[in-house]
């Protein structure tokens, strides 16, 4: 089985970490977003290549992927133009010639992969039943569970199983010739679908079935990536280091490294903390830092705070990049 992971957006909703961090490589307890995906992709085995779209911050991604994840047999190709999910599955072409699982990671979920091994379908699609489907494409089914369409933002509850963008394909023949067919057709809004390509393996027989997902976590904007680090530290990413928390109140669940100093601090809810950062008389509670920073007399709550930033006196809510200072005089 070959795996395609898209992974060339530029994060807008999330700047401005993503002017220098990629993504996917975002933290959420204290973990790359993108790990836990490729994390599921190693337990299921049998892997003969997992193929990375990549486009912004593209040396950052593969240079983690070969480090970090050397053990699964790699490739990238870069998606030169954002032309949308059709497209950036289509660069991958040249490297299918098996069944395919592709897999977006712009959220985390909860599920067991290895029914894919079982299943005598075309394919999977899996979904989240929601209740505010009107933001979400949803897939509507037949009454033995297969998918029948996909509608975008349905204004009347015709389906609350919205898309995930995690996908089994079996026929990748048929795949790609819905692909094909997509990209001959006038963009919508400048894009290609995956989802028409999926539509058109349904008008031509194929049989692709819906499985829910357990949990799933969207990381792909501030308040959601935070509360995805809430949940993640809830689900027992959390820890606490043996040394380096002098006179410090921690409220659990948080995410603190080895190597992290914190000295008359309150940390806590729902935090997590990268290495060599180092806190002084301050509170902070649903905020994710990253490593080297430094914040001396803050009150921070649902921040977002980068790598070698310098926080001085800060209040309140911020979303401060890699490399930053701020201090307020009072």
């Amino acid at each position: 089985m070959k795996v395609i992971i898209p992974l060339a957006g530029k994060g807008t909703r999330l700047r401005p970490h993503t002017h220098t961090v990629p993504k996917p490589m975002l933290r959420v307890a204290g973990k790359p977003v993108m790990d836990y995906v490729l994390d599921d992709v190693r337990r299921l085995g049998d892997i003969d290549e997992v193929i990375y779209i990549t486009g912004h911050l593209k040396e950052a991604v593969e240079a983690h992927a070969r480090s970090a994840y050397a053990d699964l047999p790699a490739s990238f190709v870069e998606q030169k133009v954002q032309d949308g999910t059709a497209g950036a599955v289509a660069l991958a072409r040249a490297r299918v010639d098996a069944p395919v699982l592709i897999i977006f990671v712009d959220t985390i979920f909860d599920t067991d992969l290895s029914i894919l091994k079982q299943s005598t379908d075309d394919g999977i699609i899996w979904t989240k039943e929601v209740e505010d489907y009107q933001r979400f494409g949803v897939v509507v089914t037949d009454a033995h569970g297969h998918m029948t369409r996909i509608v975008e933002k349905p204004k009347t509850p015709i389906s609350k199983r919205a898309n995930i963008g995690l996908y089994y394909i079996r026929d990748w023949k048929l795949l790609f010739a819905g692909i094909d067919h997509t990209l001959a057709a006038p963009a919508n809004n400048g894009e290609y679908y995956l989802t028409d390509a999926f539509q058109y393996m349904i008008d031509h027989g194929a049989k692709l079935k819906v499985v829910d997902v357990e949990g799933w976590y969207d990381a792909g904007k501030l308040d959601t990536l935070l509360d995805t680090n809430r949940v993640m530290l809830e689900k027992g990413r959390a820890r606490v280091p043996a040394a380096g928390l002098e006179r410090c109140t921690i409220i659990d669940p948080v995410y603190i490294e080895d190597g992290v100093t914190a000295t008359a601090c309150t940390i806590g809810p729902n935090v997590s903390i990268s290495a060599g950062t180092m806190l002084s008389g301050s509170t902070v509670r649903d905020a994710v830092i990253g490593a080297k920073s430094t914040l001396t007399d803050c009150v921070l709550h649902d921040s977002m705070i980068g790598d070698a930033v310098v926080l001085a006196g800060v209040r309140g809510s911020v979303t401060v990049g890699d490399h930053s200072e701020v201090r307020v005089e009072r």
